[in-house]
Order: C-alpha cells, then sequence, then structure tokens
C-alpha cells in the first residue's frame, strides 16, 4: 500500500497548507473527496475502515483504493512542480538559455546565440554544473566556424576538461552505490567485512580522488562514505579533519543554499562526528547551523530532520551534564509518530539510557518493555551493533532491578546471539565485560575485592579519551561505579572528561 499518511506527514504545515490549496484548485467538482481523505490522514487516528465510512458512509474499499490512488498522483505532481520552483530554477533557467542560444545560432544569428551561451558559461560554472557545461561547450564548438574571434584550440582544451570532471563525478557517484549496495548486503546478510578496504578497493576501482573543483552533491557523498567506514570501525577520531577541511570547500559553495536536503545532512555527520569525539559544545554549535537550514525554504525539511536534530541535542546536553533538559526534549518526541523506525528506536533507547543513569528505573523498564519485538526483527530494522547495545543495556537494568533469573537468562542468550560477532570484529572486550557483569551478579560481594578490580582493570585496553567510543566507555561506566561505590553519572561524565 502507498504510505500516503508517512508522506503527508513528511511535509512542513506550510506544505501540508499549499498542497491542501493545491488540490482545491485543481478540483472541478464541489463534492471532491480528495481533500476530505488528506484531513483524515493528517488526523493520524483513524483507521483505513473508519476512514471509508467518514468518506462514503459505508465500507467501500474500491472506491478508497480509486481515490488513495488519485491523491498520490496528485502528490506527485504537487512535489514535481513545486521542486521545479524551488531548487532547479538555476538549472531550467540555464537550459532556456541554451535553447534560445541554439536557435539563434540556427537561424544565423551567431553574435546573439553565443553572447546568451556566454551568459550560461559563466552561471554554470559558479554553480558547477558539469552536464549543463558539456552542452554550452558542445554548442559553441558546433558553430565555431562562424566565429573567427575563437580560439578553438582552448575552447576544446576547457571542453575537455569539464569532461573530465563530469566522468569524475560520475565515477563518484557509481563507486557511492557500490558502497552502500555492499553495506546494505552486509546489513541484511550480517557479512563481516574490512569495511575500509572495501571502501578503498572500489575507490582504486574507479579512480577516485578528492579535489576542490567537486560537485556539492559529490562533496556530499565523499563525507557520506568516510562517515560510513568510520562508524562501522568506531574511528570517528581520524575522520574529524578531513570533514572539517570537507566542509570548508562547502561553506563558500555556490549551492549550499539551493541544495539544502544535502547541506543539512552533512552537518548531521559533523555534528555526530564531534559527538562521538566528545566535543559537545563544538557538536551543539554545528547542530544550531543545521536548524538554521531545515528552517529555509519555509522549513521544508524541518519535519524529516527534526527527531535526528533531537537526538543528537539531547544526547549532548546528557554528556554535558544537563541530564533533564536531554529528558524534557526526549520525552515529547517520542511519542509523534510518523518517524523513521530506526531514529525512532534510537529515541527510545537514549531515553532508556538517561532514566538508567538518572536511577529512575521504573520509567526506564517500563519504556523499555516497548521494544517488544524480537532480536532477529532488529538487526534487520537498525543493525546488529544496536542490538548489542539494547540487550547489554537490558541486562545491566534486570542486574539494577534485582531480577536474576532475568539476567542469567538474558546473559545466557547475549552469549548465544553475539559472541562469534563480537570476536569477528575483534571486539572481544565486550565479551570480557558481559563476564564481569555476570560475576557481579551472582555475587555482588566480589565488588569488594581487590583482585577483582585488579583483574577489570587488566582486562581492558584503552586507546585514550579521545579515540576511545564514547557508548563503550558509558558502559564501562557502570561497573567502574559499582567497584567505587560512586553514582554512575558522575563516573560517566568523569571518564568522558578525562
Amino acid at each position: 500500500m502507498i504510505p500516503l499518511k508517512e508522506i503527508l506527514h513528511s511535509f512542513s504545515k506550510d506544505q501540508q497548507q499549499d498542497f491542501i490549496s493545491y488540490l482545491d484548485k485543481k478540483n472541478k467538482r464541489k463534492d471532491a473527496k480528495d481533500i476530505q481523505l488528506v484531513n483524515l490522514l493528517l488526523l493520524n487516528t483513524l483507521s483505513s475502515k473508519e476512514i471509508c465510512t467518514k468518506i462514503y458512509g459505508k465500507e467501500n474499499k474500491a472506491a478508497l483504493h480509486a481515490l488513495r490512488k488519485r491523491l498520490f498522483d496528485s502528490i506527485i505532481n504537487f512535489t514535481a512542480n513545486t521542486n521545479l520552483k524551488e531548487e532547479s530554477s538555476t538549472d531550467m533557467l540555464l537550459i532556456r538559455y541554451i535553447l534560445s542560444a541554439r536557435t539563434y545560432l540556427q537561424k544565423g544569428q551567431f553574435d546573439t546565440g553565443y553572447k546568451i551561451l556566454d551568459k550560461a558559461e559563466v552561471i554554470a560554472k559558479e554553480y558547477q554544473l558539469f552536464p549543463i557545461l558539456n552542452e554550452i561547450y558542445h554548442s559553441k564548438i558546433q558553430y565555431a566556424y562562424t566565429n573567427p574571434a575563437l580560439k578553438l584550440e582552448e575552447l576544446i582544451a576547457v571542453f575537455k576538461e569539464n569532461q573530465q570532471q563530469y566522468l569524475h563525478e560520475e565515477e563518484l557517484n557509481i563507486a557511492y552505490c557500490k558502497i552502500r549496495k555492499t553495506l546494505q548486503e552486509v546489513h541484511h546478510l550480517h557479512k563481516i567485512i574490512d569495511i575500509k578496504m572495501m571502501i578503498e578497493n572500489v575507490f582504486e576501482e574507479h579512480k577516485i580522488t578528492a579535489n576542490n573543483s567537486l560537485s556539492f552533491k559529490s562533496l556530499y557523498q565523499l563525507i557520506q562514505i568516510t562517515n560510513i567506514s568510520s562508524s562501522q570501525n568506531f574511528d570517528y577520531y581520524n575522520i574529524e579533519s578531513f570533514l572539517m577541511e570537507t566542509y570548508n570547500q562547502i561553506k563558500i559553495h555556490k549551492s549550499k543554499y539551493r541544495q539544502l536536503f544535502y547541506h543539512i545532512e552533512i552537518l548531521y555527520v559533523i555534528s555526530n562526528t564531534l559527538f562521538r569525539n566528545k566535543k559537545f559544545e563544538d557538536s551543539l554549535e554545528y547542530l544550531e547551523s543545521m536548524l538554521f537550514y531545515m528552517q529555509q525554504n519555509k522549513g521544508k525539511y524541518q519535519n524529516e530532520f527534526q527527531p535526528k536534530y533531537v537526538l543528537l541535542k539531547s544526547l549532548n546536553y546528557n554528556f554535558l551534564g544537563k541530564p533533564q533538559k536531554a529528558i524534557a526534549i526526549l520525552e515529547p518526541i517520542i511519542l509523534k509518530k510518523n518517524i523513521n523506525t530506526d531514529i525512532q528506536l534510537d529515541l527510545h533507547l537514549c531515553l532508556i539510557v538517561c532514566y538508567f543513569q538518572q536511577k529512575e528505573l521504573q520509567k526506564a523498564y517500563k519504556l523499555f518493555s516497548k521494544l517488544y519485538h524480537s532480536d532477529s526483527w532488529y538487526i534487520e530494522k537498525v543493525g546488529i551493533e544496536w542490538t548489542i547495545k539494547k540487550s547489554l543495556l537490558e541486562i545491566l537494568l534486570h542486574v539494577e532491578l534485582g531480577n536474576i533469573n532475568m539476567v542469567d537468562s538474558r546473559i545466557l542468550s547475549f552469549k548465544r546471539k553475539f559472541r562469534k560477532h563480537l570476536k569477528e570484529i575483534h571486539q572481544e572486550k565486550v565479551i570480557t565485560y558481559v563476564q564481569f557483569v555476570e560475576m557481579y551478579s551472582k555475587n555482588p560481594e566480589v565488588i569488594e575485592n581487590i583482585e577483582f578490580h585488579e583483574k577489570v582493570e587488566n582486562s581492558f585496553i584503552w586507546i585514550g579519551r579521545e579515540k576511545e567510543d564514547i557508548f563503550m566507555m558509558s558502559f564501562f561506566a557502570w561497573l567502574k561505579a559499582k567497584m567505587t561505590k560512586q553514582d554512575i553519572y558522575l563516573v560517566t561524565l568523569e571518564l568522558v572528561k578525562g
């Protein structure tokens, strides 16, 4: 079924009203039911059967299906028209210039034709529109024999240089697709591969190099590929400088207002990297830039990016020692519907962690009980790393609540499901961590034992505060808090601050 409700809720409030106005102008009949269907879908409280009864006074599946199909066609046309107006004005202008220039050239009005092409070339260069430049140079070369002042060899050289840039970007696009497709297969089939090596091989195959003349979209793709590699290997420390250098190119890019979606995504990636590197204030600064661009163009992408923005903002607040602020912005958003599953689950887990660290265990347990799907389902939806974090948190929650039988059961399940994977990705320290938790749950007095303390200290090889994964440190903070008889949240902040 076409996800009409999800599509409509992804629109901003202004877009929703614009769409209703669009339907009203388009409708020839006064009794058209498409606007009624939109309003009922936006209410988000009725089932399909109830919507059908509201519109037709009885159950009429065939009529509702036809109405939904017509509404979907209207959404496509509305979206296309809106995007043509808002984002492709430069492209459309240049296409009109090229068509006009060719008309004059065909009529023998060569001076006029070339003046229009020159004007188009300046704009296309400014926005790095390589495919359009290709068409401009093609027309210039085609009629070069009519222009004695034109330096043909120089024009051909510029044309070939643009072709190389265009091909380079197409190769990057192919490489980006291959990498994402491979990672999707890894995600679904749970394969273990060397992500960094795979990316390097794809780049070598397609002769990909970063350079200052890449278009905005290509810079975005390059950042996304780098981010994928770092997230798979928990290595955010080594990509930060690359991200910042690349963003310096983006800040002066002519398309930064025109390509809002890519720009917002890039700001999110940078902010997330800074958070993972424990630079919380810097992360919040980039989040504010992200919010600024989310609000541009009548908040076109506000709804789409708001959950990710809130998630990252709450995480920064929590690690800045402002847990109540984090909780205050998380609690309302987890009640919202029509949020992407992966972000919705991240929001839930983040709030559970905040409750847990503030000793609000019953709230944490109540929220955790809503994560009722199987581990296989979560692995399929959000990946094995997220599922491991959820399972670890569940074990700790049962330990704190004194549910010893549940602890034993969950630890046994954890070892059976994740031991092999953790060994394959060289994260044996997670298995060791679970063993210490098991020892404590079976014999809490062991925490007083000096030998236990020494064993814990000697079992974990840390790579330094700057490089160590922030979530790994948070889990270890629980164990350290037990050994030092301190508050878990305060120990977490101490470890993270260094």
